[in-house]
């Protein structure tokens, strides 16, 4: 074991939530590791669109957007399931209260700014706010970057499952991590990347002082004096530990970076006696299948029906993705489904996949098919012809009167956010124009779930209760504060970025 230094905070992972505790530690006059398993930095992260379910902050007040922290606990309270309420209160009265603080904090940095993004919320209750109260971070130019982060940085999903590099302007997730990174580096923190951590080092006394892991030269380790914050993902990368605990779907189609997320960080703490909730759930969306074997993240359906392979439709396709992929996880008839669409958008698919891929490479594998009439497409993608057809006759039914009587698809705030149809219901477009077309979906995810169980301030627990010391854990390394439900955009991002900070607060005391 060869050691590489000894450091106040050593983070591992380096997500949205990685780099906000490494930066926030790193401003506070601690110093600071980064020990990432590949070879760039961002993960799901750099994926994603950017966006951070923070409410109540001072952005969202600057757009006049109706946020306040209260409405987000009314929200909460009314969405969130029992008993994983009741069992997160303290964790999320937590968030509540860190969230708009948190926001303050970040952007007193010049490097680092937020504007409120308009994209409705998950759920209609008390509380929810018309277009939503996401916030994400401003565009930058890579040129504008430090030349140590600038090529570190992952490229958006659909340029890094190509091979290709990532692009001059930087916005989403990839701004966000670019600009925490700018933070870190400049006040004196480290990054180590192609470095998957092995495990975690303890003293005689059971506190947490370390993690080791395996570099091309052989095992090293890195001391830490304050903690280890664990933000690394969760284990959807990892297909034995899927069936294990019961996660619907499969590594192959989850939208984790290929080889990472395998849940390695997790078990390092496990084998310290760390407690776990590992609940079979992930962050879920209705993944376009790729021909490749891979899923491609898709939501804003604006035409066409979803089928199961007995040619029915089984919920309202523009269910927010999460809500949607759960209602697939619920049948195995339903994995893998049918996307049923006609000619109106050219033969494209009429929503937002990332990445969609070519439609001429989907028909040569069989991903899509494509036939004249909905019999012969029926028989292409092995559906009862019957049964399509005739739930392809009553959809256009619905289309015509704008009314869906099945599952009510157009009657939500968020069902509309998409659509663009000219009809009674915008949302319910009839499948009329030649030739049609069926997409092969399954259940993709933007992660694991379940995890160490965490308390308010970040701490990972051990089975009794009590924290395990050094340790910290957020993100999809630790059990969600928000239970089974995804509240709104950015959900994932904004725990993760909070329970981070907290980490950090508890550590520089």
């Amino acid at each position: 074991m060869t050691f590489q230094g000894e450091y106040d905070v050593v983070v591992v992972g380096s997500g949205g939530g990685a780099l906000t505790g490494a930066a926030l530690a790193a401003k506070a006059g601690l110093s600071v590791c980064v020990v990432e398993k590949t070879s760039l930095l961002g993960g799901t992260s750099a994926y994603s669109g950017g966006a951070c379910w923070l409410p109540g902050s001072q952005v969202q007040q600057r757009a006049g957007i109706a946020d306040s922290t209260e409405g987000a606990r009314a929200y909460l309270d009314a969405i969130l399931e029992q008993p994983d309420a009741a069992a997160n209160a303290a964790k999320v009265e937590a968030f509540l209260a860190t969230a708009p603080r948190l926001v303050a904090q970040l952007e007193t940095d010049p490097d680092l700014d937020f504007e409120w993004l308009p994209f409705s919320e998950y759920y209609a209750g008390p509380g929810r706010v018309p277009f939503g109260r996401s916030i994400q971070p401003t565009n930058i130019k890579r040129a504008e970057l430090r030349p140590e982060i600038a090529h570190l940085i992952r490229p958006p999903v659909e340029r890094d499952r190509a091979g290709a590099g990532g692009r001059n302007t930087l916005s989403g997730g990839q701004a966000l991590i670019a600009r925490l990174a700018t933070i870190l580096v400049r006040e004196g923190g480290t990054f180590r990347t192609d470095l998957p951590v092995t495990g975690l080092v303890s003293d005689d006394a059971g506190r947490v002082v370390g993690v080791t892991a395996s570099s091309s030269e052989g095992p090293v380790e890195f001391g830490a004096r304050r903690g280890v914050l664990l933000a690394a993902g969760g284990f959807e990368g990892n297909d034995a530990m899927r069936r294990a605990h019961g996660v619907p779907g499969a590594a192959a189609w989850t939208m984790a970076p290929r080889g990472t997320n395998a849940g390695e960080p997790i078990a390092a703490a496990v084998a310290l006696g760390a407690a776990t909730d590992y609940r079979p759930l992930g962050w879920f969306c209705p993944g376009l299948a790729q021909p490749d074997g891979g899923g491609s993240f898709t939501l804003g359906f604006r035409s066409g029906l979803m089928v199961d392979r007995s040619g029915r439709r089984y919920a309202n396709e523009c269910l927010p993705y999460d809500r949607f992929g759960r209602e697939m996880a619920k049948e195995a008839a339903r994995i893998p489904s049918w996307y049923v669409f006609d000619s109106r958008e050219g033969g494209r698919l009429p929503a937002i996949a990332m990445p969609e891929g070519d439609p001429a490479d989907h028909l040569a594998a069989g991903t899509w098919v494509s036939a004249g009439s909905l019999d012969e497409l029926a028989l292409a993608a092995e559906i009862p012809v019957a049964a399509l057809v005739e739930t392809v006759e009553r959809f256009n039914r619905f289309a015509e009167t704008g009314v869906d009587e099945e599952f009510h698809r157009g009657e939500d705030e968020y069902d509309t956010f998409f659509a663009t149809g000219a009809g009674p219901n915008k949302a319910l477009l009839p499948l009329d124009s030649p030739p049609y077309f069926a997409a092969r979906f399954v259940l993709s995810d933007l992660g694991t779930k379940g995890g160490l169980v965490t308390d308010a301030a970040g701490r990972v627990l051990q089975e009794n209760g009590a924290p395990l010391p050094g340790l910290y854990a957020a993100g999809n390394t630790a059990s969600s504060v928000f239970g089974s439900v995804y509240p709104g955009p950015g959900a994932p991002l904004g725990s993760a970025m909070v329970f981070a900070a907290l980490a950090v607060e508890d550590m520089a005391r």
